[in-house]
């Protein structure tokens, strides 16, 4: 089958920013097309445990938003082909102001923000400032929105949506059903390409899904294995580059 187009998700400077590094540059050589970087945040509502302990982790060190746009900034040098989006939350986004924030991100290499927290048509001005400094805000969609809320998210225009395939936290399995297929179906009504994540973990979860998506996003299960080979760089570069590649091939 033809190569599937990955979203992979990283935790900015987790476990440290040198293994931050490594993953990110294992997540590319396993092929995967996007990197979601998220700056960590202390009170998460999207999150699995997985993704909350590394946030929490990296916190721990007093880790701040300029110092994980440093560590984007890096990756961006490294390879600056490689589109990044940031993940967070509207709180870090809304503090140092929406369009400070913005122009920020931008300066450092980000192509587009994804902040669940912040309704698409009550965004604090973020997709205008994202626009303006030639990046794009790619909103979420959830199952349980209402039907003309969905549809009228479907319609506004977004270049992308990040299309969440189940309710509640990342990180607990995904069954790919009919059910998914119409709900993405729902989400690209309007013209907008679509990624589809939330417990994504396996080569055949991304195949089923893939056809359906411009890009399947997996999170948890690399946050998994960068913690669980956390002691070894090398192996920990292996884990994730094979997890990488397994998604990007569609392998069971």
């Amino acid at each position: 089958m033809n190569k599937i187009k990955l979203m992979s998700h990283l935790v900015a400077g987790y476990p440290t920013d040198e293994l931050a590094l490594a993953a990110a540059d294992a997540m590319i050589e396993g092929g995967a097309d996007i990197l979601e970087i998220q700056l960590p945040f202390s009170d998460p509502s999207a999150d699995g445990p997985a993704i909350q302990g590394a946030c929490t982790k990296v916190l721990s060190r007093k880790y701040t938003t300029s110092q994980g746009l440093s560590f984007i900034n890096k990756i961006h040098e490294k390879h600056p082909d490689t589109t990044i989006y940031i993940m967070s939350y509207g709180s870090l986004v809304y503090t140092p102001g929406v369009k400070n924030f913005c122009k920020r991100a931008a300066e450092v290499g980000v192509n587009g923000m994804i902040i669940p927290d912040l309704p698409f048509d009550h965004d604090e001005g973020l997709t205008a400032f994202c626009k303006e400094f030639g990046m794009e805000n790619i909103p979420v969609a959830a199952p349980s929105m209402a039907e003309e809320r969905l549809k009228k998210l479907a319609t506004y225009g977004f270049a992308h949506i990040y299309a969440a395939l189940r309710v509640g936290i990342t990180g607990s399995d995904t069954s790919i059903d009919k059910a998914t297929l119409d709900f993405l179906g729902k989400v690209a009504a309007g013209g907008s390409k679509v990624y589809g994540g939330f417990g994504i973990r396996s080569g055949s979860q991304a195949a089923a899904v893939a056809s359906a998506v411009d890009a399947v996003v997996a999170g948890s299960v690399f946050v998994r294995l960068i913690t669980e080979n956390a002691g070894d760089k090398n192996k920990m570069f292996a884990a994730v580059k094979d997890k990488a590649t397994e998604l990007t091939q569609g392998r069971a």
